[in-house]
């Protein structure tokens, strides 16, 4: 059963400067992509499936940027802030829930 989420988190590609440490702080929340910049995503074990919202086509992938909203789980949103306030590039953007914005997992 997915796990309770009051808030959803997106990275501005524009503004990640690659240091990686919003994944230190928040693995189940971000992870980084092959040309050295980070994205979120959402995990089975809080979810039910896995999306990492990297724009990638296929199975197991979601819209990026501003397009790519995943839902925090309520247990992960004190690490989700740490990232977000630690993040030198400020480029973590975390928003209230939004039904309407959930990723439905079709590519």
């Amino acid at each position: 059963m997915p796990e309770a989420t009051k808030m959803m988190v997106w990275i501005d590609q524009d503004l990640c400067t690659g240091d990686g440490i919003c994944e230190e702080i928040a693995p189940d929340v971000f992870v980084g992509r092959d040309d050295g910049l980070w994205v979120v995503k959402e995990e089975a074990d809080h979810f039910g499936s896995s999306i990492v919202f990297d724009g990638v086509e296929g199975d197991g992938h979601g819209p990026d940027g501003s397009r790519g909203l995943a839902r925090i789980p309520d247990s992960l949103m004190d690490d989700a802030i740490e990232a977000a306030e630690e993040c030198p590039g400020e480029c973590i953007m975390i928003e209230p829930y939004q039904a309407d914005l959930v990723h439905d997992g079709a590519a």
